[in-house]
């Protein structure tokens, strides 16, 4: 495998910078990754070599003219095809968007392409973001889910076909597949990044997430992406510019932790359980408890939400396109068109009691600590998962990220999933590398 591989991305934009590698030298790297592995891993909704060789040799000769360079220059970035594109198709998983592209880009390509980024290409999602699962296969094990709905964003990062990616998540969307796949999966605060010019699901649930080999990796990625947008209303003022340098910062003096065994802790696969026990037991800073009471209820109002949201934004799917719907998204439509407005009213105001409940954690600790996913990723390809252990995080708007420091069985990835404070992402990252520096050294 090519040594630039193993370069972090901050040091692969340095040696473009000063001429020690081309931005063109490196996507020919990663093309010779995808000619390789695509035809196994199906992690690409579209990518065109000729395009991306293109953009590769403008970031070149733009290098040339000694114009300020940004900070992700010459470096490809793949994007998950939820994302609106104008230079792209963005199909949503679903054949009713076959050939269909954006008129204008989402807000977050418009950062990534000031920055000097390369729009790599399209990743595979599960159907409009939702369940049905795409065609793509776990690099680590074909006859294996890669995870979803943000399947090709992890499995390219995994595969060496892409060094970064953007996802989304709703449930469990990033932080399960990064956890399966083997990589980073950063899941920021709710607000912090714009979903504008993205597929709309669920406006209180959605988050836009990334995913990377390393969390300095993500960090760099995120610095680029958060910004305040006027046209995304949940989005927030956040100043990212010291996010990268917080994180290699660290925490100024070892971290305590909670790891929650939650109730869905017997479903977990035995080796990787033995996997989780024994993470613990190398901590001494690391305190076991059960989850509060209150997260059962959680999963019933993210459900409430989701679905209805779902009936909401894919109205005119249902009624025009339903027999190209799978069952999966005709059943939650269904059920979503079903709930009162006090139930939903009742899921939204349950958001803010139950935030203030959890957060009085980070008064002793500096975070949570659980599974990322209930064990490795599961064989066969009709079915991504469950999120069971990501979806109160998404319905609390909480950072979290995964972490591939575990492995199960087969010595397949397993993920470590460490959940903060909601708008603390410059030191909750930080604790986030020290916890994989902790467990690498």
């Amino acid at each position: 495998m090519s040594e630039i591989f193993s370069y972090k991305i901050e040091e692969l934009v340095s040696k473009i910078k000063n001429s020690q590698l081309t931005s063109v030298e490196l996507c020919e790297q990663y093309i010779k990754r995808i000619n390789e592995f695509e035809k196994d891993v199906k992690a690409w909704a579209y990518f065109d070599k000729k395009f991306l060789l293109e953009k590769a040799q403008e970031a070149d000769e733009y290098r040339k003219s000694g114009k300020p360079l940004g900070l992700l220059h010459g470096i490809p970035v793949a994007i998950k095809d939820i994302i609106g594109t104008v230079e792209m198709p963005t199909e949503c998983g679903t054949n009713i968007r076959k050939g269909k592209s954006y008129s204008q880009n989402a807000e977050i390509i418009d950062l990534l392409i000031s920055e000097g980024a390369i729009v790599m290409g399209k990743t595979s999602t599960s159907e409009l973001a939702f369940l049905g699962p795409p065609k793509t296969t776990n690099p680590h094990d074909y006859s294996r889910t890669p995870g979803g709905s943000s399947s090709g964003s992890a499995a390219s990062v995994a595969s060496y076909m892409a060094p970064l990616s953007v996802g989304s998540q709703t449930g469990g969307s990033v932080i399960r597949p990064a956890s399966y796949c083997g990589v980073v999966g950063y899941k920021p605060s709710y607000g912090l990044i714009s979903r504008n010019g993205v597929l709309r699901t669920s406006h209180t649930l959605d988050h836009i997430g990334m995913f990377g080999r390393n969390v300095e990796d993500v960090a760099l990625l995120a610095k680029v992406l958060i910004k305040k947008d006027k046209h995304d209303s949940a989005s927030i003022h956040y100043s990212s510019e010291n996010i990268l340098a917080e994180t290699k910062k660290g925490p100024l003096f070892e971290p305590k932790f909670i790891f929650y065994k939650t109730e869905y802790w017997k479903i977990i696969e035995k080796k990787s359980r033995d996997a989780f026990e024994y993470f613990i037991k190398s901590f001494k800073n690391i305190d076991v408890f059960d989850t509060p009471s209150y997260f059962k209820d959680i999963h019933k109002y993210h459900k409430i939400i989701h679905e209805t949201d779902l009936a909401n934004n894919f109205s005119v799917y249902y009624k025009k396109f339903k027999p190209k719907l799978s069952k999966y998204m005709q059943d939650a439509i269904s059920r979503g068109n079903k709930y009162s407005a006090k139930e939903y009213a009742e899921a939204i105001d349950f958001r803010k009691q139950s935030y203030e409940s959890y957060q009085e954690v980070f008064e002793d600790y500096h975070g949570v600590l659980m599974p990322s996913s209930p064990g490795v990723a599961p064989k066969g390809l009709k079915s991504t998962g469950t999120a069971e252990f990501n979806k109160v995080w998404s319905y609390l708007g909480t950072p979290c990220i995964s972490l591939p420091l575990l492995e199960g069985e087969n010595k397949l990835p397993l993920g470590l999933q460490l959940i903060g404070d909601r708008y603390d992402d410059h030191r909750f990252l930080g604790v986030a590398r020290w916890l994989e520096k902790e467990c690498q050294d």
